[in-house]
Order: C-alpha cells, then sequence, then structure tokens
C-alpha cells in the first residue's frame, strides 16, 4: 500500500512538474524570441523602458519555471533524492522571497500615499525624457490610465517638470490621445487648457482599476502559495519515501 501511494505521488509530481516545465518553456521562447529580434519587434518595445525591462522580467520568469519544471520532473521519474532536495530548496527560497515581499509591503504601506507620490513626482518628474526610468515609468503611467499627476495637474505646479519647461503647464503625457488631437489640441493641453487634458488623477484612477481585479489578484496569490506548499510537501515526502 506505501509502494503505491508513493508511485501514484511520484507520478503526480511529475505531471505538475510537467506542466511547470512546458510554462517555463513558453516564456523563455517568447523573451527570447523579441531579444533576438526577428521582425523588428526589439525595436518597437525598446521604445517603451518599461516594456523592455518587461522582457528580461519575463526571461527570468521563464528561466526560473524552467529549471523547476526540469528539477522536479527528473527528480521525480528518476526517485533522485538530490534533485528532490535541490527541487525543495528552490521551493522553499520562492516561497520565503514572496512571503519576505508581503511583509515588507505591509511595513512600509505608510509610505506608499497620494503625499508621497505627489512629492516624488514634483521632485523628479521631466517631462519627455525617456532615458531617466522614474520619468519614462510616470509617461507610461498618464498614459494607460488616462490621468495626469497624482492627485490632477495641480501636481505639476512649482515642480522639475515646471523648471525645466517654463512654456508648459502640463506634460504631454496629460493630454488626450495625440492622434485624435493634432499638433494644435497637444498646444493647447500643454499650455493649461482642459478641454484637452486628462484632468483626473492616477492615484485614483490606478485604486479604481486595482479594484477591479483585487479579489483576482487575492485568490491566484492563495492558489500560488497553496500549490508551492504541496509541491514543497510532495518533495520532502517523496524523499523519504526514497530507498
Amino acid at each position: 500500500m506505501e509502494g503505491d501511494c508513493l508511485s501514484c505521488m511520484k507520478y503526480l509530481m511529475f505531471i505538475f512538474n510537467f506542466f511547470i516545465f512546458l510554462g517555463g518553456s513558453f516564456l523563455l521562447g517568447v523573451g527570447v524570441w523579441v531579444l533576438v529580434d526577428p521582425m523588428g519587434f526589439r525595436d518597437i518595445v525598446a521604445v517603451n523602458p518599461l516594456l523592455f525591462t518587461g522582457v528580461y522580467v519575463i526571461l527570468a520568469m521563464g528561466v526560473m519555471l524552467f529549471l523547476l519544471g526540469f528539477l522536479g520532473c527528473c527528480g521525480a521519474i528518476r526517485e533522485n533524492k538530490c534533485l528532490l532536495l535541490f527541487f525543495f530548496m528552490l521551493i522553499l527560497f520562492i516561497f520565503l522571497a514572496e512571503l519576505a515581499a508581503a511583509i515588507l509591503a505591509f511595513l512600509f504601506r505608510e509610505h506608499l500615499t497620494r503625499e508621497y507620490f505627489s512629492r516624488e513626482l514634483r521632485r523628479h518628474y521631466q517631462g519627455r525624457n525617456n532615458t531617466d526610468v522614474f520619468t519614462s515609468t510616470w509617461n507610461v503611467i498618464m498614459s494607460t490610465f488616462d490621468c495626469c499627476g497624482v492627485s490632477g495637474p495641480e501636481d505639476f505646479e512649482d515642480s522639475l517638470f515646471r523648471l525645466l519647461n517654463p512654456t508648459k503647464m502640463v506634460p504631454e503625457s496629460c493630454c488626450q490621445r495625440s492622434g485624435y488631437l493634432g499638433e494644435a489640441g497637444v498646444e493647447q493641453c500643454v499650455s493649461g487648457s482642459m478641454a484637452f487634458r486628462h484632468n483626473k488623477g492616477c492615484y485614483s484612477a490606478m485604486v479604481e482599476y486595482f479594484q477591479t481585479y483585487i479579489y483576482s489578484a487575492g485568490a491566484l496569490a492563495i492558489i500560488v502559495l497553496a500549490v508551492e506548499l504541496f509541491a514543497m510537501v510532495f518533495a520532502m515526502c517523496l524523499f523519504r519515501g526514497v530507498q
């Protein structure tokens, strides 16, 4: 009976890790495909520093899942105690890293206020400088969420942006879709016309957006943690059961 249970656990663990291996291979393939640049796609992504950073995140996740799935499959099917132990330690490291991130987010939650982001925006945002990560990230946020500043366009008063661009009231990222406005509309927007710009702050826009998905994200986080715990238990049981 114990042998049948061990055999069932072994094949379940193999199947589970085989899907992880396939997922890691897919992410790795996508990341390499973008970096190899088969059809000029790399140039499109490189225009946005945030997206280009995302390619490396996808690559890192692909490598991690590829390695995790490979170790789990080989360790389970070959009943190799060394590979199973390595698999267990890798899962444990990922689990502890996620736990540490959650604890840090809880401890520093007071810093993630509207006032904090407004102060940082005034101090560091430059406008159209795509070489500055802070500036380019905010440009992406304002364009994506159709918003302007943290609380609103007033965040750019007495700011570094106004110091560098004294003729502009708001950056072009605050304007409504430039393709619809044309150059004249953009000029009126940056000059302060409320009719051509987004007047909602990004803090409120992002809170509303994430509230829509908060329950899905929470459920997904719980599922991931549960899967990791079961994976560690399966690996350790199989490790102890292998003679």
